[in-house]
């Protein structure tokens, strides 16, 4: 990972982080790699208003990751009115998985969280029909709380659920 960059997103990339986000979660681009919910949801997993509307946002912030010019990954934080950050939209390019970038967006997140937020904790919801995925940020030293948060079944925003039973497990970790 030679030239890799790291900072928040402007207005002017919108355009390219929505396309980073598709491809990343949604349709056969999204199969290319390990982490993805194309077999969840089909549909959108954003749209660019929301997008902008995080970007707008003083409590939020998206990390973009470059490699030269190219996006390859992202990642959003919010600042939570508890003193804790959420984590969340954490994308990498399908042809990039695997590769130990979406183990470095994590950390530099944490440690944005940390320094910008101020944040002792960081959190984040995780469908809980993606194991693998559970289990992969159980492995970076995040924790299931034991609380659940509905999916928004009926929100085409996020989503078009292949399945009814979709529900949120939510994940923590304490920053240092």
């Amino acid at each position: 990972m030679t030239d890799l960059s790291f900072r928040p997103a402007a207005l002017s990339d919108v355009p390219a982080l929505h396309a980073l986000v598709e491809r990343a979660y949604r349709g056969d681009e999204a199969r290319m790699g390990w982490s993805h919910e194309a077999d969840l949801l089909g549909g959108q997993r954003t749209d660019a208003q929301g997008l902008v509307d995080i970007v707008e946002d003083r409590d939020r912030v998206i990390l973009l990751a470059h490699e030269g010019d190219s996006l390859v990954g992202c990642v959003m934080l919010a600042r939570q009115a508890d003193g804790s950050a959420y984590l969340g939209l954490l994308s990498v390019d399908p042809g990039r998985q695997a590769g130990g970038l979406g183990r470095l967006l994590l950390e530099v997140a944490e440690g944005h969280a940390a320094t910008q937020f101020r944040a002792d904790r960081i959190e984040m919801t995780v469908i809980r029909q993606r194991p693998e995925l559970i289990a992969w940020y159980e492995r970076r030293g995040y924790r299931l709380t034991g609380a659940t948060a509905a999916f928004p079944l009926a929100d085409e925003r996020f989503g078009l659920p292949k399945r009814d039973d979709l529900e949120f497990v939510i994940l923590a970790k304490a920053l240092e």
